[in-house]
C-alpha cells in the first residue's frame, strides 16, 4: 500500500494491517482445503478409493453386511 507523495508506503496501525492480512490468508486457506483436488464427479480421492475398493469387493446396496473396517483397509 503506497501513498501519493512520492511512493512511501502509507502509514496504517498494524490492528488492523493483522486483521486483514490473517482474514485474507484464512479464507483462502478454508477454501482451498475445501475444494481440494475434486475431480467431474465432485468426490475427493479418498472417497473415490472408497467406493472402488467397495466395488472390487462386491458390495452394494443389496449385499450383506461388512464392517467399514473391512472396506477401509483394503
Amino acid at each position: 500500500m503506497t501513498d501519493d507523495l512520492g511512493g512511501h508506503p502509507a502509514r496504517s496501525r498494524i490492528e488492523d494491517e493483522m486483521r486483514t492480512s490473517y482474514l485474507d490468508y484464512a479464507m483462502s486457506v478454508i477454501v482451498a482445503r475445501g475444494h481440494s483436488r475434486m475431480s467431474a464427479t465432485g468426490l475427493k480421492p479418498v472417497h473415490r478409493r472408497i467406493l472402488y475398493a467397495m466395488g472390487e469387493m462386491g458390495l452394494a446396496s443389496n449385499a450383506s453386511y461388512r464392517k467399514c473396517a473391512a472396506i477401509v483397509g483394503e
